[in-house]
C-alpha cells in the first residue's frame, strides 16, 4: 500500500483539519497523487438534507479532490459528541474493519493518504476502541497537532508519551495557530515541546486571521513553503 499518516490532536479544535489539509497540499505539490480520509465525523453540517464533513470537504480541498469518494467518510454522525456517544444515539456501531477496509481501498489508489482522527488518542469510538486502536488498526504512524498557549507543553508530551507507549509511531508534531506577536507561554512552547517531547518539531503553523478555512490552507502553505521545517517535515513524511 501506499504511504500515509494519521494527524491527531493533543485536544479538540487544535486545528487538525488544517493541519491535514496543508499536508495534503503539501503532498500535491510534492507530485503524489494523495488520498485523504475522515474515518469519524460526529457533528456533521446538513446540507440539502445530506450530511457532509467540513472536515473531510476541507482535506479534499488541500488535496485538490473534486468529489470525495464514500470511503473518505465512512461515518457520518449529526451530534457534535464523543463518537461513541453520538453513534449511539442514533443506532450505529462504529466497526473499525469497515473503516480499514475503506482506507485500504484509498491507500491502493493513492500514493499517498492523510488520515484525519477524531479528537485525541483517547476519544472512544465503540464500545472500549479509542482512537488510538484505529491507529494502530491502520498501522500508520501519526502527527500530533498541538495549541500554542499555556498548558500545551503538558498536553503535547502526555500525548507523544501514551502513544508510544501505546506502539504508535509518532512522526512529529506540528503547533497549530502560533500568532504573530506571541506571549511568553506561546515563545517558549516550540522549544520545550521540540526538546521535550521525544519526538521533532514538524512546523509552525501561523494564525491567520480569516474566515474561510481554504483561505487559511492556502496562506499556510504560501508562507512555510520555504522554510527549513517544512523541508524536514517532507522528508519525514518520505514526500522527497
Amino acid at each position: 500500500m501506499s504511504r500515509g499518516v494519521f494527524i491527531t490532536g493533543t485536544d479538540t479544535d487544535v486545528g487538525k483539519s488544517i493541519v491535514a489539509a496543508v499536508i495534503a497540499r503539501l503532498a500535491v505539490l510534492s507530485g503524489r497523487s494523495t488520498g485523504v480520509m475522515k474515518p469519524v465525523t460526529s457533528g456533521c453540517t446538513l446540507r440539502g438534507g445530506v450530511r457532509i464533513s467540513d472536515d473531510a470537504e476541507l482535506l479534499a480541498y488541500g488535496a485538490g479532490i473534486t468529489i470525495l469518494p464514500p470511503q473518505a467518510t465512512p461515518y457520518l454522525l449529526s451530534a457534535p459528541l464523543a463518537p461513541s456517544v453520538a453513534a449511539a444515539r442514533e443506532g450505529v456501531r462504529i466497526d473499525m474493519e469497515k473503516i480499514a477496509a475503506d482506507y485500504g481501498i484509498l491507500a491502493t489508489e493513492h500514493d499517498f493518504t492523510v488520515v484525519e482522527g477524531a479528537g485525541g488518542l483517547m476519544v472512544p469510538l465503540a464500545g472500549g476502541l479509542l482512537v488510538a486502536d484505529l491507529i494502530l488498526r491502520l498501522d500508520l504512524p501519526v502527527i500530533v497537532v498541538a495549541r500554542p498557549g499555556l498548558g500545551t507543553v503538558n498536553h503535547t508530551l502526555l500525548t507523544c508519551l501514551a502513544a508510544r507507549q501505546m506502539g504508535i509511531t509518532v512522526v512529529g508534531t506540528i503547533i497549530s495557530g502560533y500568532p504573530d506577536d506571541p506571549d511568553d507561554a506561546e515563545e517558549s512552547a516550540p522549544h520545550l515541546i521540540g526538546s521535550l517531547s521525544g519526538a521533532p518539531l514538524l512546523g509552525i503553523f501561523p494564525r491567520v486571521d480569516v474566515t474561510d478555512p481554504r483561505h487559511v490552507v492556502d496562506a499556510i502553505v504560501d508562507r512555510i513553503a520555504g522554510e527549513p521545517l517544512t523541508t524536514i517535515l517532507r522528508k519525514e513524511l518520505g514526500l522527497v
